[in-house]
């Protein structure tokens, strides 16, 4: 049983697959309490494996999205392999914390002040910048990385710190600008 918050089909709204038809299964709970964060970690539901498989068959996008709350909380190496049985393209939006299964196909590394990363591979970094300094998350083994404002409030502020560190692009939330899930 794992504690689902929601599943939903949607487009990614941001970092590397912008514009990306996706399942986004959204997972309840998380180790870290970011004040910023859009999950009700309170609610939320227990769902079957089977019960999971089937909502996500539903929908026609190849993507599948792993988010939360922490969803390495609840994941494992036979959620993801029975997601890949489903033909499906494994994604998770983690804060790094807890370790995570080997087949994950890509993996957005969240970084949040002061909390010890666990996890060795990341293809993005994606950071809600809150005037903290990004350097220190420059070092990290990824392709690519985000500077993304919190929750649209600090999109200036945002674009200047890019622009002094070109190591960075720029990650809007385009869901909450075009207002869908």
């Amino acid at each position: 049983m794992r504690k689902i918050n929601e599943i939903f089909y949607s487009l990614q709204g941001e970092g590397f697959h912008t514009g990306t038809p996706a399942v986004f299964i959204r997972l309840s709970g998380c180790n870290l309490k970011c004040p910023f964060c859009d999950t009700q970690h309170e609610e939320g539901v227990l769902m079957t494996d089977e019960e999971i498989m089937a909502e996500v068959g539903k929908y026609p996008a190849m993507m599948v999205i792993l988010t939360g709350g922490e969803p390495s909380l609840w994941i494992d190496r036979e959620f993801v392999d029975r997601l890949h049985q489903l033909g499906k393209y494994v994604c998770i939006e983690t804060n790094g914390t807890h370790e995570l299964p080997d087949n994950i196909d890509w993996v957005t590394c969240s970084p949040k002040r002061g909390a010890k990363l666990s996890i060795s591979r990341m293809d993005e970094v994606k950071v809600v910048y809150e005037s903290q300094d990004i350097t220190v998350y420059e070092q990290l083994p990824a392709k690519h990385f985000f500077l993304q404002p919190c929750s649209c409030s600090n999109t200036v502020e945002t674009v200047v710190r890019v622009m002094q560190h070109p190591k960075w692009r720029l990650s809007l939330q385009t869901h909450k600008l075009i207002n869908i899930s």
